[in-house]
């Protein structure tokens, strides 16, 4: 089962009336029954920030952004969790505390060799690489 199939699935069982929309009160039940507590006051409030045509209404559409982009969020987290464990506190990835990290996993390199695999992802040519630059090399 594919990821769009997988949503409309989701969105399937989250749409009580299936009339291809959840309103506010579907929400509430929706959150209700994974643990959430939501009154009808923020479920609206929910749905009109989420809501991309201005009906109150959700689309499957609208859904799965909301759930990309949470995604995207998470993603975005990990790497900065991963970011701290390499650049001890400086800041940026140095060619020593790559490779002190890297011994850490079992893989033994020079600095030398750190430093080329800084080099293949250090935009700015500074030698280090900052989040943006570690960020595209994780991509």
């Amino acid at each position: 089962m594919d990821k769009e199939q997988q949503y409309k699935r989701v969105f399937g069982h989250l749409d009580a009336n299936g009339d291809g929309k959840l309103s506010p009160p579907e929400l509430q039940i929706c959150l209700g029954k994974i643990g959430g507590e939501l009154s009808l006051e923020e479920a609206e409030i929910a749905a009109a920030l989420m809501d991309s045509d201005g009906d109150g209404l959700l689309s499957m559409e609208d859904l799965v952004k909301v759930v990309e982009s949470a995604n995207e969020e998470e993603k975005i987290d990990d790497l900065k969790m991963a970011f701290k464990m390499y650049e001890e506190k400086e800041g940026c990835i140095t060619p020593k505390s790559l490779k002190r990290m890297l011994s850490k996993l079992g893989e033994s390199r020079t600095v030398n060799d750190c430093k080329a695999m800084i080099n293949k992802f250090d935009v700015n040519g500074d030698g280090v690489l900052n989040f943006d630059e570690f960020r595209i090399m994780m991509a």
